[in-house]
């Protein structure tokens, strides 16, 4: 016959495994999940954005004054990427409008130029880690040449050619890498009359020269 003592001993909250696993052990497992969450967002922030948007107080602008500089002069161009080892060889070929390439003047009249250098930007979709800036240089003709080292993991990316110079352009495209061309062309939605967006460039300068 079971002793007192015996059924005292069953009865002992450690003992009772409704009590570890719900009593203790539940509790324990969502804090523990609390915890490391809290730990990542901390850790792992969210990518800041790449593109031409500034803050005045509280409000961000977008400024399209690059993006209507490359459809008002008409500019189009191809990029293609072939694998060089671990690096990636990047030439680009800069298209100007026949009218322009004929008569040697932008449609604003400037003459026409090739500029000396190109600024690169490749933005991954969410990890900053992985985006790329660097310059491709005038090599001939219209054909800028340089070189890269990318992430070899297959993932969407945002493409962006630009022109820092006197015309101050930029081309924008999104493709999935790996890639082996990518074309660029201006944003169609400017070919709507009215649908232009404000040129932010002066307020731009003077927010800035304002912060300084």
């Amino acid at each position: 016959m079971p002793t007192r003592e015996t059924n005292n001993s069953a009865n002992v909250w450690y003992k009772n495994y409704m009590v570890l696993v719900f009593v203790i052990g539940l509790p324990a497992l969502v804090v523990i999940v609390c915890l490391f969450f809290i730990f990542y967002s901390i850790k792992i922030q969210d990518s800041t954005v790449r593109d031409d948007w500034y803050m005045d107080g509280k409000t961000l602008y977008q400024d399209a004054s690059r993006d209507k500089m490359s459809h008002d002069l008409g500019i189009t161009g191809i990029m293609r990427l072939s694998s060089d080892g671990d690096d990636t060889q990047v030439r680009f070929e800069l298209n100007y409008p026949s009218d322009s390439l004929s008569s040697g003047k932008f449609h604003d009249g400037t003459p026409l130029t090739y500029p000396k250098s190109l600024a690169v930007r490749i933005s991954h979709a969410t990890d900053n880690d992985k985006d790329r800036d660097f310059t491709i240089t005038h090599s001939t003709d219209n054909v800028y040449t340089g070189k890269v080292t990318l992430d070899p993991t297959p993932a969407k990316y945002y493409v962006q050619i630009s022109n820092d110079g006197a015309h101050n352009w930029r081309l924008v495209q999104h493709e999935k890498f790996p890639v082996q061309n990518i074309t660029f062309r201006p944003l169609s939605s400017f070919d709507e009359d009215g649908s232009t967006l404000p040129d932010q460039r002066d307020k731009r300068a003077h927010l800035e020269n304002k912060a300084q």
